[in-house]
């Protein structure tokens, strides 16, 4: 399984409850399709992280990486549904961090 990993906090002025329902809906559309397997959005707490760390982290797991060169690619096409999923989640977002881990030992 590979975990795609995304750190962000929100600009000023987007709330936090239509962020989550809006991410919702937009990794729900690519679960839908077969392009992730499932995801986690979690928020800090207490202020409890290192200081590079944001607001809110995503975790996106798929089976493989052709699987999460497809949702790339999804994204990447500005096409339909997928970009108006996505461009509502993205807008709202700012100081965004990626990491790609996987499970070990594979």
């Amino acid at each position: 399984m590979d975990i795609y990993h995304i750190w962000a906090d929100l600009k000023d002025g987007h709330d936090a409850k239509t962020f989550a329902d809006d991410l919702n809906a937009y990794l729900g559309h690519l679960r839908d399709r077969g392009l992730i397997e499932r995801w986690r959005l979690t928020r800090r707490k207490l202020g409890l992280a290192p200081d590079w760390a944001c607001e809110f982290h995503i975790m996106v797991e798929t089976t493989d990486m052709a699987q999460l060169d497809a949702a790339f690619q999804s994204a990447a096409s500005h096409e339909g549904k997928v970009e108006e999923l996505h461009s509502k989640v993205y807008s709202a977002v700012r100081k965004v961090q990626f990491a790609l881990y996987r499970d070990w030992p594979d």
